[in-house]
């Protein structure tokens, strides 16, 4: 054991030599913007990979070597910069996380170990970014700042993920109290509602682009041969790819935030938090404000946002919030279905009357979007949960949120929109949810 402590000592030792030698590389560049000092900065780059990440027995980086990489790639105004030091994070992370699990040699359990030194200064930074007005500007300063919050996210990811694991298994709130996403969304330096409708901004804008880019292949290649005076080729180039990305990293941030949600819910009513958890509104709600606040983002956030479940949830609240449940039954609301699933919220529109009622709440486009949208995630969780084998009309239990009943009151559902507004538009996402549900029922029948 003695010997091993001294090897280990003298590896740390070869490190701390080796870092300093590292960082050398950049104590001349660090205030300049030359070619030479960008030079200097994919040097250091590259030192910090050949030491850190090619040996097997490579060393982790310092905390100044951490800062430094973070910082190119907070700063840098080169795409080769904020690239190289995007994926070098990343790779960092991966061969020394800072938060994982560990097989306990006195159990079968799992220890949780945490890492806790050098991350102050990605906690500060991540608000500003997700709140950037001018995200969608094609340059490299964009660019950086979308390839910045994918790294944050997975941060935040990294630290969250061991920590729930154990979290569900020892039911420990502090696990998760103390977990970066917690901390960040519980700091009073931070506008948690303005932090969400930026998000929302954010994703529904970029969606929009890459939209015109997929619709639009001439429009893609003009782009890419006349950029603007602005930005050169190759950061217009990258811009769907990152763009791309940065949507599906502004999702699993919010998925994050949503799963925390539930976690501090399951922990209150155990009666395992206190005062100083302080109150949060639950980011559902928070999105569900903005939609029906700001009905432009509901057709991009429900194509960008596709995680069945949570999409499943938030179309059914969206529902719901607008649905009156009547307080006292009386023969005229014997109609109404005390059902708050998607199969409850489609036999809402059983009749022409509580079908101009919701018309009126909603909005018949609305109304589109999210029957069509709830369809299809539906479809997903039935196909994750039930195979479409083990669904058998002979079990009342699964009969009720069969896939042919489902599509049945989806198409009826449509057809009372129909009766009730008969100059409705359908788009061609409603038509293929109904032609999804016709075909479906057709192969059952």
């Amino acid at each position: 054991m003695e010997k091993e402590n001294d090897i280990n000592r003298g590896r740390s030792n070869k490190g701390g030599g080796i870092a300093e030698n590292i960082l050398a590389f950049l104590d001349a560049s660090v205030t300049k913007d030359t070619q030479d000092a960008n030079d200097d900065r994919i040097a250091f780059l590259e030192a910090v990979f050949a030491a850190s990440i090619v040996p097997e027995s490579g060393f982790p980086p310092t905390n100044k070597m951490s800062e430094a990489v973070f910082q190119i790639l907070r700063l840098g105004k080169s795409l080769e910069l904020i690239m190289a030091s995007f994926q070098l994070l990343n790779e960092l992370d991966k061969r020394y996380p800072r938060v994982y699990l560990s097989n306990s040699s006195s159990s079968a359990s799992l220890d949780l170990v945490v890492v806790k030194e050098g991350f102050h200064l990605l906690i500060q930074d991540i608000a500003a970014v997700a709140g950037e007005e001018k995200f969608q500007a094609l340059d490299t300063k964009s660019l950086g700042s979308m390839l910045l919050f994918q790294y944050l996210v997975n941060v935040l990811e990294a630290d969250i993920l061991p920590r729930n694991s154990v979290y569900e298994e020892t039911m420990n709130w502090a696990l998760l109290r103390e977990s970066l996403l917690n901390v960040l969304l519980g700091s009073r330096k931070l506008n948690y509602k303005g932090l969400v409708r930026d998000c929302l901004t954010i994703v529904c804008g970029l969606f929009q682009i890459q939209s015109a880019f997929s619709n639009d292949k001439i429009c893609l290649e003009n782009y890419v041969a006349k950029p603007s005076d602005s930005c050169d080729t190759a950061v217009a180039i990258a811009l769907p790819e990152i763009g791309q990305n940065t949507c599906i990293a502004m999702q699993k941030l919010l998925i994050l935030i949503m799963e925390l949600d539930i976690s501090k819910k399951k922990a209150d009513m155990k009666g395992l938090t206190t005062r100083a958890d302080g109150v949060r509104t639950p980011l559902v709600e928070v999105i569900l404000d903005e939609l029906t606040y700001n009905k432009g983002l509901l057709s991009p956030f429900l194509q960008v946002f596709n995680e069945p479940k949570w999409k499943l949830d938030i179309i059914l609240q969206y529902f719901w919030k607008y649905i009156a449940k009547p307080s006292i039954r009386t023969r005229r609301s014997t109609d109404f279905v005390d059902d708050e699933t998607f199969n409850g919220a489609l036999k809402c529109f059983s009749n022409g009357t509580s079908t101009k009622g919701i018309i009126k709440r909603i909005g018949i486009k609305e109304i589109q979007l999210l029957l069509a949208h709830g369809y299809k995630a539906q479809l997903l969780l039935l196909s994750e949960q039930c195979p479409a084998e083990a669904i058998s009309d002979s079990k009342e239990d699964v009969r009720s949120n069969s896939l042919v009943e489902i599509s049945k009151n989806m198409i009826s559902a449509f057809n009372s929109l129909r009766r009730t507004d008969e100059c409705i538009e359908i788009s061609s996402y409603v038509k293929e949810a109904m032609f999804t549900a016709a075909t479906l029922l057709s192969k059952k029948s």
